[in-house]
């Protein structure tokens, strides 16, 4: 079956409160979120061949096993458990080097993986992105591939003078028109209803569009996959050459999501209160809550206030406000198997001037 989540909303939420009471926390998996591989000329978005092939190397020695993303979110759907060490591996935007170093590798090692591609770069031929026939060569043997809007623009800005209407009505017109060239181009039965929020920045419209378009919203927010999941915000941890070292990408690939049953405030785009206080509920689990620690990015470690330990519910707000731009709040706590941490992030979107 090709779509993956359609009409989701309040049956969802259900159902994943239901796998969460069921599993009380159990499964866990990690996908992993790369741009470019080998490109040298941008760092903040490429790892090296070399760390790619440690990172490949690791899960094949370490015996994880590698699923498409789709797969593992049909068991947050399902509430049907995962193995454990079970990772995916996914690529946004397309870039050649995808197709020239990335794909020969997983190919010879026979891992699926999925591309998010935003389509408008690859019908205007632009240089440095792969073509429609390599895709359709990578599909072929085994490549995902899905949304990534058409534009990539900065979806979460709304334009001058623009209505909430119109606002939607454009992100519906970007996104629809991806899936319709992707669907176009390759084989459309097997184009998942997953939708990567371009820069993996989404706000409560964004994500509302996308889940009403029937698709399951992917960010670039640290954090593990489980029960507890929100179909609306999956957390993949990105990689590039200054977070990707084997020491750091086996402790990510171990990670085991927090249970959140609640989040407060949801929408990621800073309101009028800054520094927001993050609020959170969590479900069963076996992190070692008394050792929960919680940083902020460019501000370290921060204090995190129980406000009801028994019922699992603490909140978390920084001293100083955030800056325009990305922040995150990444919770963690240590797993009783050595080694290994219960891991949760928060994207904080401060807009500037447009």
């Amino acid at each position: 079956m090709r779509r993956l989540c359609c009409g989701m909303g309040l049956a969802v939420v259900l159902l994943l409160a239901e796998a969460g009471a069921a599993h009380a926390g159990g499964w866990h998996a990690v996908a992993f979120m790369y741009h470019r591989f080998g490109e040298d000329r941008y760092p903040s978005t490429s790892v090296t061949l070399d760390q790619f092939e440690a990172h490949l190397d690791h899960l094949q020695e370490a015996g994880y096993e590698v699923w498409p993303l789709e797969k593992i979110l049909r068991h947050v759907q399902s509430g049907d458990p995962v193995p454990d060490r079970t990772v995916a591996i996914t690529i946004d935007d397309a870039y050649a080097s995808v197709y020239e170093e990335a794909y020969p590798r997983l190919k010879e090692r026979d891992l699926p993986f999925t591309v998010f591609v935003a389509t408008d770069p690859v019908d205007q031929g632009l240089s440095g992105f792969m073509r429609w026939e390599q895709m359709r060569e990578m599909q072929e043997h085994g490549a995902t591939f899905a949304n990534h809007s058409a534009t990539h623009d900065y979806l979460v800005r709304r334009r001058d003078g623009e209505s909430e209407q119109d606002y939607r009505r454009r992100l519906e017109a970007d996104i629809s028109k991806a899936q319709q060239r992707l669907e176009e181009e390759l084989d459309a039965d097997r184009i998942p209803m997953l939708f990567a929020y371009p820069y993996g920045e989404y706000n409560r419209i964004v994500a509302e569009v996308a889940e009403e378009l029937g698709y399951a919203g992917v960010g670039q927010h640290s954090g593990a996959i489980g029960p507890y999941t929100d179909l609306r915000a999956v957390p993949r941890f990105p990689m590039a050459e200054a977070y990707a070292e084997i020491s750091e990408f086996r402790q990510k690939a171990g990670a085991r999501g927090l249970p959140v049953e609640e989040l407060t405030p949801w929408d990621p785009v800073i309101g009028e209160e800054n520094p927001p206080r993050m609020r959170i509920r969590l479900g069963e689990s076996e992190a070692r809550l008394g050792q929960l620690s919680c940083f902020v990015s460019r501000q370290g470690q921060v204090e995190v206030d129980w406000e009801d330990r028994e019922a699992g519910v603490f909140s978390v707000k920084p001293p100083a406000s955030l800056g325009v731009g990305r922040t995150r709040y990444n919770c963690t706590a240590p797993s009783p198997e050595s080694g290994r941490f219960y891991w949760f992030s928060q994207q904080w979107i401060r807009l500037g001037e447009s």
